[in-house]
């Protein structure tokens, strides 16, 4: 047995572990691991690689930013707009929005008028330019109808039309059938979108037509001879059998009125917010419906007052008379300012374009003439079999009349000679009243056996003035426009034949003011004070040198004349010079037919 110093030192009493076997899967996950481990590393490396890269980018930048370019070296030039500015406006375009002419201004820099006409000229420029540059923007156009290869226009009937445009547009045709009440008088609201009814047996209704809601509708129980909307789709007027009176958009009377009697007619100044009444007893008066005030109260002495109507353009009403006359009237004036011998019998119904330019009247004589009311003289003349009883002119010119049960609608009336309807539609009763809609191709026929709305296309304005008349505006906007409106109202003094002359010097009053202002003073404060010489020390203001002085001055206001006349004549020498030589010019040019001559 062995000593304990010899025993050997790495032996123990524990025997040696034994080597678990390898599995496949343990070297399997064993490679996963070195590949994680490999892509981690990897990773790790490239982001820091791209953020150095950037670093180096931005350094590299900042450098090239901070050091300004010598001259030698090219800097490439920065990318600019090809097309710099506003896009240009075409002249034709900007000559159509333009108001007025430049005026002169003062020559001295300081002056303060030249500022405030320099600024004026400024805004109205600018005003022109966006209303040219906003004018292409209008999306809608207008167009009319068009046949086949020989075929009429006028022998197209509303059932055909309504069914080849689109459903919206062919539900504008209907008819309501009202015999019972019948037959009716119409008017359409300023936004084209409401339509009043009125039956001569005391029916009254309002209508939003276009989605076919009832508004209101009542029996007044005694004739009605008229209605009319005004300023707003929320009150309307009906001229009832004996008195006048105001109604809301629920058929509640607000208001009735004795003092106009005895109505045949009325019209509604938008601008001025006045009813104009014509009456049986040959009065034409004038109602402020702002602040219910009657305004002016004329006897015309020209009898029954049944054919009435407003110029649009200068708010004058044009009465017609059964002895064939056209009367002009003011509430200015009591007496009429024109009188136009029309017809030679009596007068049927009267129309003035939107424009103010253009008059149509219909008479007993079967003769519609047209006027031209700038110089109140005949321009055309066309005799209709029947004659027509009523007439009404569109916003874009179409003219529709009535003979009878038929409606006929004419095209280019006041420019030139018209052998054909452009329209035609026969109804199931006499018609009462016309009115085309605005801003629509609808043309509304009152007429005894109820109303109906006609297609009539290219009648109606295609875009409308949404600060003016909107036929989409809320119930928000249309209180809004209203209180814009009344602080805009135009005083019933201004009205006038010519809108024009409030912009100009009424030169006689003045002369008369000034004759009047001489004869209190004794002497004309305006006119211009006589020369009186300085006076001079040795001797220089003596008798002769201050006469001396005063010719010089009298001379050298002779010499301003002398030239300005002989500058005149130079001028006129130019011209006459001028027009010879053109007449030269033209007599010498060489025609084909010059070989002909002996």
């Amino acid at each position: 047995m062995a000593s304990p110093g010899e025993a050997s030192v790495d032996e123990t009493h524990v025997g040696k572990k034994k080597k678990l076997p390898a599995r496949y899967w343990q070297e399997l996950q064993e490679e996963e691991r070195k590949d994680e481990n490999k892509v981690k590393s990897d990773g790790e490396q490239s982001k820091e690689a791209l953020r150095q890269e950037e670093d180096k980018t931005q350094k590299a930048k900042k450098r090239k930013q901070d050091q300004s370019p010598s001259d030698g070296e090219k800097v490439k030039p920065e990318k600019s707009d090809p097309f710099p500015g506003p896009a240009p406006i075409p002249e034709d375009r900007l000559q159509k929005f333009k108001r007025k002419d430049k005026l002169k201004k003062p020559h001295r820099k300081q002056h303060k008028l030249r500022d405030i006409i320099a600024r004026s000229e400024d805004a109205s420029e600018m005003a022109q330019k966006q209303a040219a540059r906003f004018d292409l923007l209008l999306p809608e156009e207008a167009g009319f109808l068009e046949g086949d290869e020989d075929e009429d226009t006028c022998m197209i009937s509303q059932e055909d039309i309504a069914e080849a445009v689109d459903i919206t547009s062919g539900a504008k045709y209907f008819n309501l059938k009202l015999s019972q009440f019948g037959p009716y008088r119409l008017d359409y609201s300023k936004t084209g979108r409401h339509l009043l009814l009125g039956g001569r047996r005391g029916h009254v209704a309002c209508i939003d037509w276009a989605s076919k809601q009832l508004m209101c509708e009542i029996n007044v129980m005694e004739s009605v001879n008229d209605v009319k909307w005004l300023h707003t789709e929320a009150m309307y007027a009906v001229a009832q059998k004996k008195w006048l009176y105001i109604y809301d958009s629920n058929g509640i009377e607000l208001h009735c009125i004795r003092k106009f009697n005895d109505v045949l007619r009325m019209q509604f100044l938008p601008y001025h917010f006045l009813l104009a009444t014509a009456s049986a007893t040959s009065f034409l008066q004038y109602l402020d419906v702002s602040v219910g005030k009657e305004v002016a109260a004329i006897c015309t002495k020209t009898g029954r007052l049944d054919v009435m109507c407003q110029n649009p353009h200068n708010a004058i009403i044009h009465l017609g008379h059964a002895n064939g006359t056209v009367t002009l009237w003011s509430p200015n004036q009591k007496e009429a300012l024109v009188k136009m011998l029309c017809h030679q019998g009596g007068v049927r119904s009267v129309a003035v374009d939107k424009t103010g330019t253009y008059m149509v009247t219909s008479g007993m004589d079967k003769k519609l003439k047209v006027y031209d009311v700038r110089t109140f003289k005949p321009l055309k003349s066309y005799f209709l079999p029947a004659g027509a009883a009523c007439l009404s002119l569109s916003q874009r010119g179409l003219l529709s009349a009535a003979t009878g049960d038929v409606v006929q609608v004419y095209k280019d009336v006041c420019s030139m000679p018209v052998t054909k309807p452009y329209m035609a539609h026969r109804l199931r009763g006499t018609v009462w009243g016309l009115h085309f809609c605005p801003f629509e191709d609808v043309l509304g026929v009152g007429h005894g056996d109820g109303f109906t709305s006609m297609l009539v296309p290219g009648a109606g304005e295609p875009n409308f003035d949404g600060l003016d008349a909107n036929p989409y505006r809320s119930a928000k906007q249309r209180q809004e426009w209203e209180v814009k409106a009344l602080m805009e109202k135009i005083q019933p003094d201004l009205i006038s034949l010519d809108p024009t002359e409030l912009a100009q010097v009424d030169q006689a009053t003045w002369e008369q003011r000034h004759q009047d202002r001489v004869e209190v003073l004794g002497f004309d404060p305006l006119a211009k004070e006589k020369f009186v010489p300085k006076y001079k020390k040795k001797g220089r203001s003596s008798a002769g040198a201050i006469e001396r002085r005063k010719k010089q001055v009298a001379h050298e206001e002779q010499r301003d004349v002398i030239r300005k006349s002989v500058e005149d004549k130079m001028k006129m020498e130019k011209e006459r010079k001028e027009r010879e030589r053109k007449k030269a010019a033209l007599s010498t040019q060489k025609s084909a037919l010059d070989r002909f001559k002996k």
